[in-house]
């Protein structure tokens, strides 16, 4: 498949590399290291600008545009500061698709516009306690009230727990097991009967915020119910949107390891000559190109067929697997290059490295998407349990 960025697409893409490398980059180290949550007043200022809801329909005030050209905006984002990409991922590839998607036309005029003028951020929350992989097994209950829903439960693993604004909560409705029975509701963060655990010290995706979420007796009014019991389905399509984004990091980290590296082994002098003049050095970079080229040929062919909808299963998780292995064996080899240096703060790569594994943890692990990809590639399901 050949892909062609058009002259709209290179313009895009390259204001967000100078919005980015101007002001994203030089707060990448400090915000790592103070585990500084993104400001929302930043998070505008990439509204105001028309990049942070790129894929988000006209009317709701996104940018109308193909899922394509919004992660060519976040792959520059999370190139410069990662954090800075988070708000990016979260509104063109994340919970807010789902709204887009499968929202009525009320929920979208209510929900959607803050999302696109900067002014909320919502977070996906699906993992539990015992419900990790096993996404089925959600047992957070969503009882119907009259004209609420009351939640009970708690949730794991949520990136942006306590800190984003508003919630998209998978839930069981009745007892209805597997994914027959589940749904999603939109929580606010203020709702009586909303708690949440104390921030998690990650390894990395610092500054994201993590934390355990705990629901008792939480009333939301029943038009916050986004995909009604048994629409599993839907919010799974619309997790592949996600898996692209998810894919999108890892391909922005990897690429950023490579090029620092590429300009550290032509500089740096050992025996009398570039580092680069090695040839060892030179096998081990050539590996990084390979596996960064093809990680970016696998999103965009993903992202190209899925349009302004959500693409492919098979597209996504193989997309995914790839770039979660791709970026940790990536930034693994640009450690090494770097010798002592790629592992001090002060170079970044080992920054690097820590949110690539995060990245291959979050959304499906690679032995999960493998699995997917297996049952969509043969046509088939594999019960995991019998």
């Amino acid at each position: 498949m050949i892909f062609e960025l058009t002259d709209e697409q290179q313009e895009i893409r390259a204001l967000a590399r100078k919005v980015a490398r101007d002001w994203y980059a030089p707060k990448a180290r400090e915000w790592d290291a103070n585990r500084t949550n993104f400001p929302a007043a930043e998070r505008k200022r990439i509204a105001e600008l028309g990049l942070l809801a790129l894929t988000l329909p006209e009317e709701y005030g996104g940018g109308g545009r193909p899922l394509i050209d919004a992660l060519l905006v976040q792959e520059e984002f999370a190139r410069a500061n990662p954090l800075a990409a988070w708000p990016i991922f979260e509104a063109s590839a994340g919970p807010s698709r789902v709204i887009d998607l499968f929202g009525t036309p009320e929920q979208k005029q209510r929900f959607l516009p803050p999302v696109a003028a900067g002014e909320r951020l919502i977070a996906i929350s699906i993992s539990e306690p015992e419900a990790g992989s096993a996404a089925t097994d959600v047992s957070t209950q969503a009882r119907v009230d009259g004209d609420e829903v009351v939640i009970n439960g708690a949730k794991r693993w949520c990136s942006g727990a306590g800190h984003a604004d508003q919630y998209l909560v998978y839930v069981r409705f009745g007892q209805t097991p597997g994914g027959r029975g589940m749904g999603a509701v939109l929580v606010d963060k203020d709702t009586p009967g909303l708690s949440f655990g104390p921030q998690e010290e990650l390894m990395g995706h610092r500054g994201v915020g993590s934390a355990d979420m705990f629901f008792d007796d939480v009333r939301v009014p029943a038009e916050n119910v986004i995909i009604q019991e048994g629409g599993f389905g839907k919010l799974f399509t619309a997790f592949s949107i996600e898996r692209l984004g998810n894919s999108t990091m890892c391909l922005a980290i990897a690429q950023e390891a490579l090029d620092r590296t590429a300009a550290y082994v032509q500089e740096r002098r050992q025996f009398g000559k570039a580092v680069v003049d090695f040839q060892t050095v030179q096998d081990t970079l050539a590996k990084m190109v390979v596996d960064v080229e093809a990680a970016r040929m696998l999103i965009w062919r993903a992202a190209v067929r899925a349009g302004r909808g959500a693409p492919k299963t098979l597209d996504a998780s193989v997309a995914k697997v790839y770039a979660n292995e791709m970026v940790k064996r990536v930034t693994d080899m640009a450690i090494q290059l770097h010798g002592g240096y790629g592992y001090a703060a002060e170079y970044e790569i080992e920054r690097m490295h820590r949110d690539a594994i995060g990245w291959a943890i979050a959304g499906g692990t690679p032995a999960i998407q493998r699995t997917r990809i297996a049952s969509e590639f043969l046509g088939r399901r594999f019960d995991q349990r019998s």
